[in-house]
Parts: structure tokens; sequence; C-alpha cells
């Protein structure tokens, strides 16, 4: 459905000379620099796919999404959405493609939802019966049957996204481009954001692409990511690849149980592992992913477990280390 090889994308900036003899000079003489904010990038999604797209602030994100989009032009390579080339905007393929971005809103402030979504019913030219029906099934999945008929600026930040989301799939897109989301949302609303797309996934099917700073979104909705750096990517595979590869170890956490009044417990410098707490509630263990099992045995054995954890790595932390390492391999 989306088919990308070898895009960039280049902008050119002044930049500004310091000083007051500088600043007239640029006003004559401006020097243009060259920002690479994509480069070389190919990928494929397919049907029913949700990838997340990772980075940093200006990492280039943003920029491939609205290339994806249409909104602004490649400087180079080639990509197909949905056998469309996004830049000429041919209207069928506008028909068939969802942009939301967290940041930026697309209804009228002062009109309630529904005012708003009937316009976008005559912009894309929906049937009567095909939108009664998908507005009656993404207002009941969000729950906000009740606040369609209130103005937009009076709804809270949560009610107002999810608005936005209804408005964005009411013409049944096959692709759809989710730009942060869930960004400055509170948890429960994050939540039922994540829920619903989980849902319409496996109800329509459609590609995703997911940019987003919460890795709990990433998490939980997506089983490949691409991340970029610099305008280029540094990995595009499995998520948890990610975790395999980069974080060879897992977090074993034991809550002990109330021991007897003078109880010896054995010297925590024995476990297979970097120990990094230990105290008379819990003990936390840094462990090579070969030697779990080994040391559960220990801790179940020589403490009075009450209850064993063992976590992976967060995600974020993993994706902070492959940062760090790319930029140590480039500096």
């Amino acid at each position: 459905m989306i088919q990308v090889e070898n895009l960039s994308k280049d902008f050119f900036v002044h930049r500004k000379q310091p000083g007051l003899m500088g600043s007239i000079r640029s006003l004559f003489f401006r020097e243009q620099v060259v920002k690479h904010a994509v480069r070389g990038v190919s990928f494929h999604i397919g049907e029913g796919e949700i990838v997340g797209l990772v980075g940093a602030n200006g990492a280039g994100k943003t920029t491939l999404v609205k290339m994806l989009s249409g909104i602004i032009h490649p400087t180079g390579g080639t990509m197909s959405v949905l056998g469309y080339d996004p830049w000429k905007r041919d209207n069928n393929f506008r028909r068939r493609i969802a942009l939301i971005m967290g940041q930026k809103a697309q209804l009228w402030w002062d009109l309630p939802a529904a005012d708003c979504f009937l316009l976008l019913r005559e912009i894309y030219q929906i049937p009567e019966a095909q939108y009664r029906e998908t507005l009656d099934w993404l207002c009941t999945c969000l729950k906000v049957k009740g606040e369609i008929n209130i103005q937009i600026r009076r709804l809270s930040l949560g009610e107002r996204m999810k608005m936005e989301i209804i408005a964005a799939l009411l013409h049944r897109p096959r692709v759809v481009f989710l730009d942060e989301p869930t960004i400055g949302l509170d948890l429960s609303a994050q939540r039922a954001i994540r829920e619903f797309l989980l849902q319409y996934r496996e109800e329509h099917k459609p590609a995703m692409i997911l940019t987003s700073h919460y890795m709990e979104d990433i998490e939980r909705l997506c089983e490949r990511i691409m991340i970029i750096r610099d305008g280029a990517f540094v990995y595009d595979g499995p998520l948890d690849n990610v975790v395999r590869s980069y974080a060879n170890h897992k977090l074993l956490v034991a809550h002990l149980r109330p021991g007897e009044p003078g109880q010896i417990l054995p010297d925590t410098a024995s476990l297979p592992g970097e120990v990094q707490e230990s105290g008379p509630d819990v003990i936390r263990v840094k462990v090579e992913r070969g030697r779990v099992t080994e040391c559960a045995q220990a801790l179940l054995s020589g403490w009075p477990v009450a209850d064993l954890n063992i976590e992976e790595v967060d995600i974020g932390t993993v994706i902070e280390q492959i940062f760090s390492e790319t930029t140590a391999v480039r500096s």
C-alpha cells in the first residue's frame, strides 16, 4: 500500500551571520545552507500494518509524513501510496488517506462536531447511509455520542482529539498517518485512543504510520518500528528484535515476605547478575538473558520471595542507547 524508494528532502535555509555588520551583510549577500531533512529512506508498508516512526525532535518524522500525504514535494527518490504519486494530489488519492496531527486541528472551534462532520461529508461526497453508519460506529467506539452537538471549544482536550479522529476517519481511508495523536492527553485519554486504534485496525485493515514520543504508544500499537535520526533510518524491523539486539539483559524484581526476627539472608553478591537494589522488602537484579533462569532459581531458593517479576528493559531506554551508539559512530 505504501512503497518508498530512496526518498530524500532537502531544504535551503539562510545562515545568520553574527554581529551588526553580519546582519547588514546578510541583507545583500545571504549564505544558504542545505538542510537534509530526509536522506535516502526506503520501506514498504502493507495492509493492516501499524508501523511506528520513532526519532528525536527534528529527526525528519513529520517531514516524511508530509511527503507521503502530498503536502510537500520530495527532492529525490520515488514513493507510491495506494498506487498514486502523493504530490500530484489526485482527488481519488486524497479520498483514500487521512492525516491526524495531534498539534494541529482541522475542526472549526466555534461549531459543534456534528456540523463539522456534515461539512466533511459534503467535501468527501460520502453516501448518506455510509456516513450515518460510520459516524455511529466511530462515536460508539470512542464513547462520544453525547458530545458531538457541543461546540468544539467547550470540549476537553481528550474529547477534541477524539472528534479529530472521527473527522479523519469518516470517509473510511485506506491509509492513515498519525502524527503525535496522543500528545498532551491524560493517561485515560491516551489509553482510550490506543484501544480504539487497535479496534479500528481489526475492523478496517488500513495501513498506518504512527509517530509518537510516548513509548507506550509504540509498544502497545506497533509490531514494527522505523527509527530515524538526522533524516536517515538507523533501524527498520520488528520491535521485539530491537529489545533482543540492544538489550541483552532482563530485570528480575523479587518482593520479599517479612522475615523472622534476627533472620540472616544470603549475600546478594552470590547472585549471577548486577544487583541494582537490595533491601528487606525487594531485590532488583539486572541479569543476562541466558542466565535469567539461574538467577530466578537462586532467588527462590535462598530468599523468602513472595512475588517474582521478570521485566524487559524499557523500549525508550533501548532507543536512547541506539541513538547514542549512532552518534558515537558518526563523531
